[in-house]
């Protein structure tokens, strides 16, 4: 599967596009678009992936991400039949750049710079932000772009936003080819993550030698192969363990561990806590909800 370039279309009347997806699931589908774009994922569990970051998300997940940077989020289906929301806003580039040129919003400045390499922001923000998003839906567009100027104050204020792609990823890198053999190896990935994965296997793929291969996603992902499949492995699994009531032992096998003894050690490690206590406190807080 190659890297897809999506074409965004301004909503009426309005010079950027607001809009506000209602789905089952998050199909993986890495692309990328000239836009500056603010993503707000609400009900939905899965992995994010913006350039070189590869990391678990849940509930009011807010991110800034920078024009051409690929990125795509992957869930399961529905938690308890909830739709899963995704908010959206997308901005031209020269629009954002030019107000930000104004000397009321030049503080904003750095904010998109960093936005190049995306960023997450507090929960917090989050949440405060959903509230924003929630009331544009039946706003005229003056009003929308007034709350598109909160949201973005909102992400310039946070201090606990944090970068998502290495210092070394840049737009420069998205053409060329580095850049297509990441998007290779992590599409392989998340196709065949129940299968007993080599890296030999995979250096052969993007036509490498094993030591290469180990050197290329320590520099792009800053972790190892291993670290790699097994995050994507322990994501997998957070998602049977909430929207099924499958066995710990049966998701353990359906998710590509040897056994389950390693799959418990290898949760906790990225969950700090036990399978069966995850499932445990998401569902009660699901339903507490």
């Amino acid at each position: 599967m190659k890297l897809m370039f999506e074409k965004v279309l301004p909503t009426e009347n309005c010079s950027w596009r607001y809009w506000l997806y209602e789905i089952e699931e998050l199909p993986f589908n890495f692309h990328y678009h000239p836009e500056y774009e603010i993503v707000l994922t609400l009900n939905s569990h899965g992995q994010r992936y913006v350039g070189d970051s590869i990391e678990n998300y849940d509930d009011l997940d807010l991110t800034l991400i920078g024009p051409h940077l690929p990125h795509t989020w992957c869930s399961s289906q529905s938690i308890l039949g909830q739709p899963q929301k995704v908010y959206v806003a997308q901005i031209p580039v020269a629009w954002l750049e030019q107000l930000t040129n104004m000397t009321d919003l030049k503080s904003l400045k750095p904010l998109l710079q960093l936005s190049r390499r995306g960023i997450v922001f507090s929960k917090k923000v989050a949440k405060e932000s959903a509230t924003i998003f929630k009331r544009m839906k039946s706003k005229s567009p003056s009003e929308r772009f007034i709350g598109l100027l909160a949201i973005l104050q909102l992400m310039h204020d946070d201090p606990k936003s944090q970068v998502l792609s290495s210092s070394g990823y840049n737009i420069a890198i998205t053409s060329d080819p580095s850049t297509d053999k990441l998007d290779k190896i992590i599409h392989y990935l998340h196709e065949h993550y129940t299968r007993n994965l080599k890296a030999e296997d995979l250096a052969q793929l993007v036509y490498m030698s094993t030591n290469h291969f180990h050197r290329f996603i320590k520099q792009r992902t800053e972790q190892t192969f291993t670290e790699l499949v097994n995050q994507l492995r322990i994501s997998k699994a957070c998602s049977l363990l909430i929207n099924s009531s499958m066995p710990i032992t049966t998701i353990s096998d359906n998710c590509g561990f040897n056994n389950i003894s390693n799959f418990n050690r290898r949760f906790i490690q990225f969950k700090r806590m036990t399978p069966s206590k995850f499932r445990k406190l998401y569902l009660t807080r699901i339903l507490s909800s």
